[in-house]
């Protein structure tokens, strides 16, 4: 049986950072970690090829060699999608589908094959038993949430990591918080489960033996969901393999009230942990009560921001705009809370209903759906719902942020603040090749021939001044800035 896994292609958007992989010689930020996993778990005797479009194009050669096709994606790949589904079908090959997309709308991909949705540790060995009897069935779904100790290690060799600015591990899914616009509980349920630290080290034994030195992303959508696991199984765990693999920093996606926790911070640091995702969504209280947000609620956010970023883990934040409770003076209360917090990495975007969410419903029951389909797309200034703000305002303030937080000026002065509250990680890159290319790269692109040109060299000069050791850092966000006002113009006008 010859197997051909196909990742679509990702659009421009902030997530991307496909300017600055140029910057590095790097094609795409992460490697298809679901379709890895799902290789994995399939019999062994297989022949498994994996294309990512986001590396190379698919070929018809590629496709004529299938005898089956396994696609997984994301709304925002939902173009790309299309195209694979209908190359598939022009020549003839049998598509099974799963993922984040084909389980949020299946009735949406008539075309495919088989549905293999939910999580695979449930349905796929179903799909797999069928089809060795020969009755494979159209679709299959699962209430059940699986354990995940009997999740493989990926298989990375179908993927040739030099092409990735980062690879990717997955710790737990599940978030006890219940958003009403996040679809994640939908998912995964509240209750978080985890792999057992030795999986994880197994991953990342893996991953060094193939001699991957670069960063980490823990793709959980909330690490502190099981916080005593976290504390007592598995930073324990890091910080001892930490010790005899040097330079393999770690980031991932975590909740606010990580600031409450100095020992845990301290922790994830000593693990290998120099970055956090948060999802700060406003500063409005209102805003936040509506969205059932409880965890941010009657905090000192800007506070909470400095004390992580202070324990030496920067901050990467998501904002949302468009909530029911928003009132014009939301916008610039955004941008003062951005520029103020020194979140660097801000990623902004307007409010959308997902499939399955209590938003999605609650709207649905109003009228204020326009349209089922997400775009998962934050640069596209666009949302499926009716807002209680007039539309064109809150267009125009959301592009009005990203106008201002993305100028030269806003975000070289957000790097400054950053810098200047920021403990230096501890564990940080090797000084590789291609990151040494990359300095020389940003001093040419930005330096010389960039807008930004004064900003990046008041940047350069007071971080050798006063904090030399973070210099290939401040190099990193200026590169991220170019990424980021790239985005910008190209796609907010």
């Amino acid at each position: 049986m010859n197997v051909l896994l196909i990742y679509p292609e990702f659009p421009d958007t902030f997530w991307s950072f496909h300017y600055a992989l140029k910057f590095v010689g790097r094609r795409s930020a992460f490697p298809p970690l679901g379709l890895l996993t799902v290789a994995a778990m399939l019999p062994e005797q297989w022949e498994k090829r994996l294309i990512d479009l986001n590396i190379r194009p698919l070929r018809q050669k590629d496709v004529a060699w299938a005898d089956y096709v396994f696609v997984s994606a994301m709304a925002v790949q939902r173009r790309s999608v299309r195209d694979v589904l209908d190359r598939c079908r022009e020549a003839g090959v049998r598509i099974v589908a799963g993922g984040p997309l084909f389980t949020n709308e299946p009735e949406a991909f008539p075309d495919v094959d088989h549905l293999v949705l939910n999580e695979a540790e449930v349905t796929l060995p179903r799909f797999l038993a069928d089809l060795a009897r020969g009755t494979p069935e159209r679709v299959y779904c699962a209430t059940e949430f699986p354990d995940l100790h009997t999740t493989p290690v990926p298989l990375w060799g179908l993927a040739d990591l030099k092409r990735y600015g980062s690879m990717n591990v997955q710790y737990s899914r599940g978030c006890p918080f219940d958003c009403e616009f996040c679809n994640i509980t939908t998912l995964f349920g509240r209750r978080p489960r985890t792999k057992s630290p030795g999986q994880i080290i197994a991953e990342l034994d893996s991953l060094w033996d193939m001699g991957w030195r670069g960063s980490v992303f823990f793709v959980d959508d909330n690490l502190l969901g099981n916080k005593r696991h976290l504390k007592e199984e598995l930073l324990p765990a890091l910080i001892a393999w930490q010790k005899g693999h040097p330079g393999m920093p770690f980031n991932t996606e975590i909740s606010i009230n990580l600031a409450d926790d100095d020992e845990l911070m301290q922790m994830m640091v000593q693990a290998g942990f120099g970055a956090v995702f948060i999802g700060i969504e406003t500063p409005s209280d209102g805003s936040l009560k509506e969205c059932g947000k409880i965890q941010n609620r009657g905090r000192d956010l800007v506070a909470d921001v400095r004390r992580i970023q202070g324990a030496g883990l920067e901050v990467q934040g998501g904002f949302i705009v468009g909530f029911d409770g928003d009132t014009p003076d939301i916008f610039q209360r955004q941008i003062d809370f951005i520029q103020n917090s020194g979140i660097v990495t801000a990623m902004v975007g307007l409010l959308e209903a997902l499939p399955g969410t209590r938003l999605y419903e609650r709207l649905k029951r109003e009228n204020r759906i326009v349209e089922t389909a997400t775009s998962g797309d934050n640069a596209d200034a666009t949302t499926n719902i009716i807002p209680r703000m007039n539309l064109d305002s809150l267009r125009e303030g959301y592009l009005h942020i990203m106008r201002h937080i993305y100028a030269p000026r806003n975000y070289y002065r957000r790097v400054l603040t950053f810098l200047r509250q920021y403990k230096r990680p501890h564990v940080t890159a090797s000084i590789s090749r291609d990151r040494a290319l990359a300095g020389l790269r940003s001093a040419v692109r930005l330096g010389i021939l960039g807008r930004e040109r004064f900003h990046y060299w008041r940047l350069m000069a007071w971080t050798v001044l006063h904090r030399p050791l973070l210099l290939p850092h401040a190099v990193t966000l200026a590169i991220y800035g170019h990424h980021f006002r790239k985005v910008c113009e190209r796609h907010l006008h």
